[in-house]
């Protein structure tokens, strides 16, 4: 049984490493096709950047649980115990800081902002958000 685990939390391993990687190479394609239709280099790196900052959390939970599974399946001791707890909170204070440097605002701040509606109501599709249909409709 024993094996198992240490199959399972190595296919976590492999799952995390491949998932950051692919999604760094999605990311670049994701960026230089940015690049080619905006014509826009700012654009394209807050694509690339963006897209792999979340390629790197994805990554980093699947990590974390392979972290747990080895732990958990193994024989309990404070040694294994307080190394987790040390892995779980580097990769968790990567986790938010990567989140925060993604989204440009912490967590608890995100609903303060005035374009925060904006993109809830966008998100469920009760509006675009945007002023121009306003001015759309005063030019005709």
């Amino acid at each position: 049984m024993q094996s198992f685990f240490e199959a399972v939390a190595l296919a976590f391993e492999v799952a995390g490493v491949g998932a950051m990687v692919l999604g760094i190479l999605v990311a670049a394609i994701l960026g230089i096709r940015s690049l080619v239709r905006t014509r826009d280099g700012r654009a394209a790196f807050t694509t690339l950047r963006d897209s792999i900052g979340l390629a790197i959390l994805l990554g980093v939970e699947i990590l974390v649980a392979a972290d747990l599974v080895r732990t958990v399946t193994s024989t309990p001791s404070l040694t294994d115990a307080l190394v987790l707890a040390i892995i779980v909170l580097i990769r968790t204070v990567l986790s938010f800081s990567l989140q925060i440097e993604i989204e440009g605002v912490a967590p608890w701040k995100r609903a303060l902002l005035p374009a925060a509606a904006q993109i809830a109501g966008r998100a469920r599709g009760r509006g675009t958000g945007s002023t121009a249909a306003p001015e759309s409709d005063a030019a005709e």
